[in-house]
């Protein structure tokens, strides 16, 4: 609906002023900055049934809360229509906006609930600090109503373009019901204002020096401007028609530098490689400063295909011109990119003088001053920079040797180890691998120079670093600590800045060497277990058993399929009787399956089920969790009873599923952190969905403070890699967890050469005649109601609405139209349905077919049995848990032809299917990590026979179009699809347009 032309008062019980009381009533900083804030009312169309808004749904709905599945999501009712409310509101300035978003993001509050928005907010905040942090700002001279203000605009390139347009589209409705403007528009808005804030927040001084018996209006403008850039107030008086005129010529100048720092993206870009001087023979050891020259060496770069790359000598020497398309030269490239570098590279004006210009000669400080400014420079302007591999990997830091006091080893399944076990440690300066000697030391110290070779190596040299590493060595040359302290300081160094590597031996050097699964002795299958263990899931046993006996958390990652349920099971049975309590928490789904399996492997141990409305409490719950081994209960219910477990000394307690609690903030993900035990335990296929505060979450749980507060891994680890790429961070990121992760594909021969096969089959369907004109129609109404659309609420809402109407069309217009109408003859998809079920029933298969709607799977259900003649089962998110574990027996053990239908949120995890050999996606979610899930109920541990997996597409129709675009980009489909079609809302009218259009191919004769 339209917004009421006289916006309503809205009925809050608080105000604004209460809204202020109670943010003042919060702890510092927030309390502070909440003063700063000032009453106001705004005019906001907000979505509206009967007499009043709707509240957040972040409000209404515990955090941790998931919504219920589409599938099974109740319908009817009134429907909101958008209305115009007058709201109390608080309003900051920018700074204090600012700084109390950036409060609210790094810390909890639990006086404070906060919506969606609220979220974002932060999120912007935190982007346009990182980028004032990293220099990616350009100075400005900005005309307001008022006048001119000196202003600082964001610089984005490259990945934080990328960024940047996530964010737009992922912007809350809300932060658009004041205006009319689109996403980018103003999000472009938030970061300007931030961006200028943080700077101005970041620079203490002025950036001129103030001088003395000068007035004010005899100051130039072009000085005016750099001293507003710094001050509380940013307008810049012009009062003169001379000052207006260089007002005019300086805005026109700020505008073009900032528009040429913005480069656009392009199918090629110039690229600078630093080679460093030839080496002087015989100099194989030693430390000498070398007065060779260096080059900087000029290329064309693909963007694509970073490894493609043509010199500047064969750019000149006419070859190339097969790189690019249309009337584009790679001479003409090269100097335009050349020119546009130079701004940031200045040695570059003297190349550009030459008729054919291939590298730029310096000399060591100029090296130097390319790798630690010009270089950075370049790469964020959105240029290709290649430094040597040194300029990375050679640096200098501290080498930390232990050895261990005690002859205690788990390679011989010794107990007396453990965390506090004292060894012997030396500490030495170290260039990669080599430690320097006492003269090479005193030579480096007396140098005084940041740029050196040291045994034929290059180094870079921080003088702070190194007076930081003299005097950790003149604490703490030698001596003895706990483990404890060497896990520490592999994880984190002894000293802010300095690198820090670990040389121990034994069972220390077994752990932090990653490896320990394979260095430990294999434990074979214990005493009580009814099966056999693979061997690499008795190393994986093993490496369990060996953290526990440490007292260390542990993250079991292998892959779906690969056994994580037998290696925990065989890990309890071998523990002794009184280390055997165990509680796992997992999803309400699979409960049953754990049951069945611990009765499967391991029938003698005790097990208890804490689950359901008639669960033990009190006195009764007490006695049977002392009277059990391995206690089973889910998230939801170790969160309610979270007091009574908590009293219990478990041995382990275990996530299963553990990316359940991958937002550290849900009320789940905090109850098992608190659950107390010798050891923490996570079982997940998937550490890393999204993004790296999820592997925080995890690890969190498995090893409190591993990886330090949620804050700092952020600055340390999230923000570098996620934003910037940086492959030291994730390689640091991957030192320190390794030990604690342990990670097994099923592709890896390495590990299982039994597996069966995997063949992927798509399996393209035509549309008929009828279902051409129904999905015609959809589009063709969509697209009109779209240009009609009042807001961007509505239209993002008819585009959800038109995707699930096409693929309910691609399927049958009887799942359209819900008339109960027949079935037969009516949709290519459900023939070619037929014809695959009666192959997989002739040959005395079994086959597990998905699809996205329930509804869509009880029209078959009983269509296909009665056209197949075989049995067909039928799963999906409204099957009671008693009556979901018959089905999946009668599956697993029935000896005939069986077809399973299962909606793809309901049987896509959890599950173990592996009497089926085919596996159908009907319909897709296009989310390939979604559909590999379902697959691998399957394709897992107990697989015997090759599987086929057949998805359906129909032709020239918005499935092909989508299926086309994740396999052209495999790598980046989870993000650009992660949320099923959620995506697609953001696309234009004309993107939409093409992307829907029905192509002439997809009707069938």
């Amino acid at each position: 609906g339209r917004p009421s032309r006289a916006p309503r008062r809205h009925p809050f019980a608080a105000g604004a002023t209460e809204l202020a009381d109670a943010l003042v009533a919060l702890r510092a900083p927030v309390a502070d900055l909440a003063r700063k804030a000032v009453d106001d009312e705004l005019t906001l169309r907000l979505p509206t049934i009967g007499d009043g808004p709707l509240a957040s749904p972040a409000l209404t709905r515990p955090h941790d809360q998931a919504e219920p599945p589409g599938e099974d999501r109740p319908s009817g009712g009134p429907r909101p229509s958008l209305a115009a409310w007058r709201i109390p509101v608080l309003t900051f300035e920018p700074d204090a906006a600012a700084g109390l978003l950036t409060a609210l993001a790094g810390a909890q509050f639990a006086e404070l609930t906060c919506g969606g928005s609220i979220g974002y907010l932060c999120a912007v905040a935190l982007f346009a600090s990182d980028l004032a942090t990293r220099g990616r700002v350009l100075p400005m001279l900005v005309p307001e109503e008022d006048g001119y203000a000196a202003r600082w605009r964001p610089v984005l390139a490259a990945t934080d373009a990328q960024r940047a347009r996530e964010l737009a589209a992922a912007m809350p409705p809300l932060c658009r019901a004041a205006e009319d403007a689109p996403a980018g528009t103003s999000l472009a808005d938030m970061l300007d204002a931030f961006a200028d804030s943080a700077v101005r927040t970041r620079l203490q001084a002025p950036l001129l020096p103030a001088r003395r018996g000068r007035r004010p209006d005899r100051i130039e403008l072009a000085e005016r401007t750099v001293a507003a850039l710094t001050a509380a107030d940013a307008r810049v008086a012009v009062e003169t028609p001379q000052d207006a005129a260089e007002a005019q010529a300086l805005v026109t100048s700020l505008a073009a530098w900032l528009a040429a720092a913005q480069l656009p993206a392009g199918p090629v870009r110039t690229c600078f490689r630093l080679a460093e001087p030839a080496e002087p023979g015989g100099e194989e050891a030693g430390i000498s400063r070398d007065a060779g020259l260096w080059r900087v060496e000029f290329a064309l770069q693909s963007a694509q295909d970073p490894s493609l790359m043509l010199t500047a000598g064969d750019v000149w020497a006419g070859a190339g011109t097969g790189w690019l398309a249309g009337d584009e030269h790679p001479d003409e490239l090269l100097l335009a990119g050349l020119g546009a570098a130079a701004r940031l590279f200045p040695e570059l004006e003297d190349a550009l003088r030459e008729p054919a210009p291939a590298a730029v000669t310096l000399d060591t400080a100029g090296a130097l001053r390319f790798l630690r400014e010009t270089g950075p420079l370049l790469a964020g302007a959105g240029f290709g920079v290649l430094l040597p591999d040194w300029a990375r990997k050679a640096r200098l830091g501290l080498k930390l040797t232990t050895k261990s006091s005690t002859a205690s080893s788990p390679s011989a399944r010794q107990s007396a180890f453990g965390l506090q076990d004292l060894v012997e440690f030396r500490y030495d300066l170290a260039v990669g691998d080599h430690v320097l000697s006492p003269g090479e030391l005193a030579e480096l110290a007396a140098l005084k120079v940041p740029l050196v070779r040291v045994r034929g190596q290059w180094v870079e040299l921080d003088e702070r670093h190194l007076k930081t590493a003299l005097k950790f060595l003149e604490r703490n040359q030698s001596g003895t600590m706990t483990a404890a302290d060497v896990l520490q300081a592999d994880a984190h160094g002894p000293a802010d800045g300095v690198p820090v590597t670990v040389d121990a031996g034994g069972w220390l050097g077994d752990l932090l060497s990653g490896q320990a699964d394979r260095r430990l002795p294999p434990l074979g299958t214990p005493p009580g277990f009814h099966g056999e263990l693979r061997p690499y899931q008795q190393r994986g046993l093993a490496w369990l058993s060996f953290l526990g006996e440490l007292g260390l958390g542990a993250v079991l990652a292998d892959d779906m399929g690969l056994g994580k349920t037998v290696q925990l099971l065989a890990l309890v049975t071998a523990a002794p009787p009184g280390n055997r309590l165990t509680l796992l928490v997992c999803p309400m789904s699979l409960v049953g399956n754990w049951q069945r399996e611990a009765q499967r492997f391991t029938p003698e141990l005790r097990v208890h089920v804490h689950h359901g409305a008639e669960r033990l409490t009190g006195d009764e719950l007490t006695a049977a969790l002392a009277d059990a081994d391995l206690v089973i209960t889910t998230y939801g219910i170790a969160n309610r009873d979270l007091d009574s477990l908590s009293r219990v000394p478990w041995a382990r307690v275990v996530c299963d599923e553990a990316q359940a609690i991958k937002n550290r903030d849900t009320a789940q993900a905090r109850a098992v952190r608190a659950l107390p035990a010798a050891a923490h335990i996570a079982l997940t296929g998937t550490p890393v969905e999204n993004q790296l505060s999820e592997l925080w979450s995890i690890m969190e749980f498995a090893n409190p403070g591993l990886l330090g507060t949620a804050k700092k891994f952020r600055e340390r680890f999230a923000i570098p890699v996620e934003r910037h790429g940086d492959a030291e961070a994730a390689d640091q990121l991957r030192r320190i967890t390794q030990p604690f992760v342990l990670r097994r594909l099923k592709t890896d021969k390495s590990i299982i050469s039994d597996l069966p096969d995997k063949q992927e089959i798509k399996v393209w369907c035509n549309l008929t005649q009828e279902q051409a004109s129904l999905y015609q129609a959809t589009v063709i109404d969509m697209l009109s109601r779209i240009g009609d659309a009042s807001d961007d609420i509505t239209r993002r809402g008819l585009v959800l609405a038109t995707m699930t109407k096409l693929k309910q069309v691609c399927n049958h217009p009887a799942h359209l139209l819900g008339d109960g109408s027949r079935l037969p003859g009516r949709s290519g998809k459900l023939e070619r349905l037929e014809e695959i079920c009666e192959e997989v029933a002739a040959d005395g298969d079994k086959a597990l077919c998905f699809t996205q709607y329930a509804e869509w799977g009880r029209m078959l259900q009983p269509y296909l049995a009665a056209r197949i003649g075989c049995q067909v089962l039928f799963l999906h998110g409204g099957t009671p848990k008693k009556q979901r574990d018959e089905i999946v027996l009668r599956f697993q053990e029935a000896g005939e032809p069986v077809i399973f239908l299962l909606s793809l949120k309901a049987g896509g995890t959890g599950l173990n299917l592996t009497a089926a050999n085919h596996v159908i996606h009907v319909d897709r979610w296009w989310n390939p990590a979604v559909e590999d899930q379902a697959t691998d109920r399957a394709f897992r541990i107990g697989q015997r026979r090759d599987v086929q997996v057949r998805k359906f597409v129909c032709v020239g129709t918005l499935e092909e179009r989508i299926d086309a675009m994740i396999e052209q980009k495999k790598a980046l489909a989870e993000q650009i699809v992660g949320s099923g079609e959620n995506w697609l809302t953001e696309l234009s009218t004309s993107e939409l347009r093409e992307v829907l259009a029905l192509s002439p191919e997809a009707v069938s004769g």
